[in-house]
């Protein structure tokens, strides 16, 4: 197969789709892998790495789009980018389409075969390519909402851990999951006193176990979130409901009863956000202010830590990679369930039921398309 690995455009996305690992290691498989001149540069992966380890380099992504039978990217495509799709391509990134119809609009008409990064599923119930961005997320939050608590931010100058005599910050988690447990990690690390809200009963008893009175634990309520988002200095959203658009949990009423200068990290945003003010920004303007509340809502947070995202990012996503590859999407998907849940369009189709749900499109399963 010719698998093409074009440069990220999104704003200050450093990320690409393989490191010169993954592309070794399916040129050993025996296929043929592009990639576009400078796509890693930014993040210290030169094209000499990558011709060493069997890619040819392309100076345009349009000539990728056009050889390739499998796309692997990091971001959603961009509109140029769905534009340049065609039927009978794979795609295989992330692609967030809940809460994006211009895209799935994009992608429906393009005919191609998009498979979603972040509904790939495991035999846990997890989500094992989107895993490792949402711990990088999940310690990036508590990062970025101490630093917009500084006074310069518009924050109301709370250290997150404080300093002897003096109290630290209340931080408050809404998602015991994968973004949930890191930000409450660093949080508690960073010395803060910290809660996590969560609806699982079975979530927060692990929590719990892990982690002790360092942490309170706290079944998810609407009294309950009141109650705990007033009193934060930061609040981290951390929900997800896979492939969904995400619930709005903190409205616009609750941010006029948040402490002055508290900040609100909106780790959910690639699916819509779930405090009804967000939205999405970017890592050049990453904030804004309202009611006097900091919002902290930038989409591709680990971009942020571009290198570190992109060898965590390969580690997960190569060997369905080398699957697609080794076998077609087709057979790949038939063999392996997990993976077959991960196809949101095809030829035209919406075949992941909440994206359609959300987007008042037809729903059809994947194994009809497949058969």
């Amino acid at each position: 197969m010719l698998i093409g690995v074009p440069k990220e455009i999104k704003n200050h996305e450093y990320r690409i789709g393989l490191t010169p690992a993954g592309v070794k290691e399916l040129t050993k498989n025996g296929h043929e892998v592009i990639v576009q001149k400078n796509g890693g540069a930014a993040i210290g992966l030169d094209d000499d790495q990558y011709i060493a380890a069997g890619a040819k380099m392309i100076e345009t992504p349009e000539e990728i789009f056009d050889r390739a039978e499998m796309i692997i990217k990091v971001k959603e495509p961009q509109t140029n980018e769905c534009k340049m799709l065609k039927k009978g391509q794979v795609l295989y990134t992330y692609l967030h389409l809940a809460p994006d119809p211009e895209q799935t609009k994009l992608l429906v008409e393009s005919g191609c075969t998009a498979i979603a990064y972040e509904t790939v599923t495991d035999a846990n119930g997890g989500l094992p390519l989107l895993a490792p961005m949402s711990e990088v997320a999940g310690r990036m939050a508590v990062h970025a909402g101490a630093h917009c608590l500084e006074k310069a931010q518009g924050g109301n100058g709370t250290l997150i851990g404080g300093v002897p005599g003096v109290a630290p910050a209340n931080v408050v988690v809404i998602g015991g999951g994968v973004v949930g447990t890191h930000s409450a990690m660093m949080a508690m690390g960073m010395g803060a006193n910290v809660v996590v809200l969560d609806k699982s009963l079975d979530r927060l008893k692990t929590l719990d176990m892990i982690f002790g009175q360092k942490m309170n634990t706290i079944y998810s309520t609407l009294d309950a979130i009141e109650k705990y988002v007033f009193e934060a200095d930061l609040v981290v959203g951390a929900v997800l409901i896979p492939g969904a658009a995400a619930p709005k949990l903190v409205t616009k009423e609750m941010l006029k009863h948040m402490k002055k200068g508290a900040v609100v990290v909106d780790v959910a945003i690639d699916q819509g956000g779930c405090f009804e003010t967000s939205k999405a920004t970017t890592h050049q303007d990453p904030t804004y202010i309202i009611d006097d509340v900091v919002h902290y809502c930038v989409a591709n947070m680990p971009g942020g830590v571009a290198r570190t995202s992109t060898f965590a990012l390969t580690n997960a996503t190569l060997p369905m990679a080398i699957q697609l590859a080794n076998k077609g999407f087709k057979q790949a998907m038939l063999d392996d369930a997990h993976l077959k849940n991960g196809l949101n369009v095809h030829e035209g189709k919406i075949t992941y039921e909440a994206v359609a749900r959300d987007l008042g499109y037809d729903y059809v399963p994947a194994d009809s398309v497949l058969k």
